[in-house]
């Protein structure tokens, strides 16, 4: 059963193309909450065992690491820049989709905390059990914020950030994880 519990993978796409980084981490938050799904009826089925152990680990890690500085990614530098390229025009569309998803942002980070805490006790080896309803709200939330800048954000960002704006935006995005950059 270890198989059906993805830990965390390659991006499929590099730094220098971060507009295709984010998308790829799109891909690895639906692998998480995919994982979160399986491991409802797996808890019913078998308790806190080690699957379930290293699978809560797992997802712990990458929403506490990868998940949080895809969400600054996007809003201290992606929504900054595409509000940058706007400046003279009527901003009002671009204004209320990134404000949107900064809330979704923040409504996905408290449906989180409270995920967090039943997988921590799981790590622990605690009985704990995963609400199914929590589960598929907080994996639906993500589907309809993903699916809107999948749709919306980054074919936007495609069409109005230049070459030098995304090259500031992967940089920044270097930086936050620690990664050196070589020109």
């Amino acid at each position: 059963m270890s198989a059906s519990f993805p830990g965390h993978s390659a991006p499929a796409a590099g730094f220098e193309v971060p507009l295709e980084m984010l998308s790829a981490c799109h891909r690895r938050i639906e692998q998480q909450c995919s994982t979160l799904r399986r491991l409802v009826p797996h808890l019913a089925a078998h308790g806190a065992d080690s699957e379930a152990r290293l699978a809560s680990a797992s997802v712990i890690r990458y929403f506490e690491t990868a998940a949080k500085d895809h969400h600054a990614d996007e809003e201290e530098d992606l929504f900054p820049a595409l509000m940058e390229s706007m400046a003279g025009s009527d901003a009002v569309c671009l204004r209320e989709l990134t404000q949107g998803l900064a809330a979704q942002h923040r409504e996905l980070e408290t449906r989180w905390q409270r995920l967090r805490s039943t997988l921590e006790r799981i790590v622990a080896n605690q009985n704990a059990s995963l609400s199914a309803s929590e589960v598929e709200a907080f994996a639906r939330l993500y589907e309809r914020h993903v699916e809107r800048e999948e749709g919306e954000l980054l074919p936007m960002a495609a069409r109005l950030l230049s070459a030098i704006e995304l090259d500031i935006i992967g940089r920044a995005m270097r930086e936050r994880r620690g990664i050196d950059f070589e020109p």
